[in-house]
């Protein structure tokens, strides 16, 4: 019966909801909020904070609507020592994952209880070889972020390389066990979605779910 109690609506109804509430913020603004809770009871790990990329690639025949041709999405998560997400970066497959570590950094905002401006800036990020480069290293040290990632098996000069600091990188599982979490997520595995900001909208649905999680 329509408007009975515990109905879930028409699909078509839900996806309508899905965008609308993309739009006005209100999946962004539940998440952070989420984390802001968080941070306030000292349940946010920053000591450590991990970044990677994912493939999320396109169902068989789908074409992005958003003015460009693709076959997927290039998804990279910034989570703190726990593995809850505080930043997401959705973009297309091509760009090198180390040209979007500061974008990725730049999504986090994490409220702070009473007035203040957002958290946002990690004391140390954590990545694998792929984000390797010494120039990344000094931008994100004028912004007070140590950057630590191996070096590539090839490179002999290594002015940034602290032995006691690459023992952090032994905990990178946590950011791999995160995007176990989100691809529990089925509808996150295959994009489906014609529109960018549809799957990042799925994706912060799911990091906010994650995050209440921690509660």
């Amino acid at each position: 019966m329509a408007g009975s109690a515990g109905r879930v609506p028409s699909g078509s109804t839900c996806w309508r909801r899905l965008r609308q509430w993309d739009e006005d913020g209100t999946w962004l603004r539940l998440w952070r909020a989420f984390l802001g809770q968080l941070d306030a009871r000292g349940r946010l790990s920053w000591e450590n904070v991990f970044i990677d990329g994912s493939f999320a690639s396109a169902k068989k025949g789908l074409r992005r609507r958003d003015n460009q041709a693709g076959q997927g999405f290039e998804v990279d998560v910034v989570v703190d020592g726990q593995g809850v997400p505080l930043g997401i970066h959705v973009t297309s497959a091509s760009p090198a994952e180390v040209t979007l570590v500061e974008p990725t950094l730049d999504t986090i905002r994490v409220p702070r209880a009473g007035r203040g401006r957002p958290r946002q800036n990690p004391p140390r990020l954590i990545a694998d070889r792929g984000y390797d480069s010494d120039p990344l290293r000094e931008r994100l040290g004028g912004r007070g972020i140590t950057v630590i990632v191996p070096y590539r098996v090839n490179r002999t000069v290594r002015p940034h390389e602290d032995g006691r600091q690459l023992r952090r990188y032994r905990h990178r599982w946590i950011i791999e066990r995160t995007f176990a979490w989100l691809s529990s997520f089925r509808r996150l595995l295959i994009r489906h979605e014609r529109f960018t900001s549809m799957y990042r909208a799925l994706l912060v649905f799911a990091a906010a779910l994650i995050a209440l999680r921690r509660f």
